[in-house]
């Protein structure tokens, strides 16, 4: 499978690259700097340089042609309301047109858990952060394309266990970044997940067990 990865310089991006490249896929990362591109390539991912905000649409949809699904884990990381605005709003809007230009059907979106920052002081910007989020979604979930939107929890850098809670509506609570990439390939694996809202936090149900329980 040749996936597309906005976001393969994260940590997330990392890791989903790395783990479909061991399994025989064909990940590839788009990213803005050239410097970035090493690394990615050390662990088995091709990498195109486009910039999500100033690369146009019809460029996006020729770098797309060909590509099996495409999975979008960019964020702004909170650098502002312009930016936040840029990435993660009109961010994810250009690829679903480009996506749809280029024909391809599969699209996953990380998202955001929606009782992210539930009664802790939240800034606007993080307000505003989760408005474009809920924007995205709401894009998304009105395309025509085979779509999945994955909203994890507050993300760690712990240890991956593969154990999760997953489900429509489920209590907040943190997850392991590299057990999101995780999923993000099982849901790969399964494509009669789409067309779902799926919540993800930590569990006690193995990731492939937690998927297939939303596989029709």
């Amino acid at each position: 499978m040749k996936v597309a990865i906005i976001g393969a310089n994260g940590n997330i991006g990392k890791h989903l690259g790395k783990t479909l490249a061991e399994r025989g896929d064909e990940p590839i990362g788009f990213i803005r700097k050239e410097e970035q591109a090493p690394e990615l390539n050390q662990l088995g991912v091709k990498t195109e340089l486009a910039d999500i905000i100033k690369t146009d649409l019809s460029e996006y949809a020729s770098k797309f042609q060909g590509i099996d699904a495409l999975i979008f884990t960019a964020g702004a990381g909170g650098a502002g309301v312009e930016l936040t605005k840029a990435v993660d709003g009109d961010g994810v809007t250009k690829m679903i047109e480009a996506a749809e230009q280029a024909g391809i059907k599969r699209f996953i979106l990380v998202s955001a858990f929606p009782d992210a920052g539930r009664g802790m002081n939240i800034s606007e910007s993080f307000e505003f952060y989760m408005k474009m989020k809920r924007q995205a979604d709401v894009e998304l979930a009105q395309s025509a394309l085979d779509w999945t939107i994955l909203r994890p929890g507050t993300l760690t850098n712990d240890e991956a266990n593969g154990q999760i809670t997953l489900g429509y509506a489920i209590i907040y609570d943190e997850i392991p970044r590299d057990d999101v990439a995780n999923v993000i390939v099982e849901l790969l694996n399964q494509p009669n997940t789409s067309h779902k809202i799926l919540e993800l936090t930590k569990g006690k149900t193995p990731i492939q067990q937690a998927v297939e329980k939303y596989s029709n």
